[in-house]
């Protein structure tokens, strides 16, 4: 076999191998369905949202550069959060009783250093509920 016939069959085989893995790689599910079933839409403010004024859950949040609310996360939405591990935002979720009033009570929890508190901050926001007391 000459040299231009010895780099046909490697091209053919190629083509092959790479045929045969792309009909057997898997086709992946939407990553960013709602909960219910829906579909995420954008909004004419361009905030994705599964329903109009509902909001994403945190790890689709994330995924789309949004914030979340860290009074409201479960301890695996804050885990989600990088830097942020299972046993600090279970930490996390105990600690605001109530809900954080400021970053500063944020930073109080033991774990939580200046690099976890910027990464928090960038990932979510703390919105206090409206109780209506002044």
């Amino acid at each position: 076999m000459n040299r231009p016939q010895a780099i046909v069959v490697v091209l053919l085989a190629s083509l092959a191998i790479g045929l045969v893995a792309w009909r057997r790689a898997p086709v992946p599910s939407p990553s960013l369905a709602c909960p219910d079933g829906g579909v995420v839409q954008l909004g004419p403010d361009g905030v994705a949202s599964c329903a109009p004024g509902a909001k994403l859950p945190a790890g689709q949040a994330l995924t789309l550069g949004q914030r979340f609310d860290c009074n409201a996360a479960t301890a695996q939405d804050l885990a989600l959060v990088p830097g942020i591990g299972p046993s600090l935002a279970e930490a996390l979720v105990a600690a605001r009783d109530g809900g954080f009033r400021s970053w500063d009570e944020v930073d109080a929890v033991p774990g939580v250093g200046a690099a976890r508190l910027l990464a928090l901050q960038a990932a979510c926001d703390i919105r206090l509920s409206d109780a209506g007391v002044w």
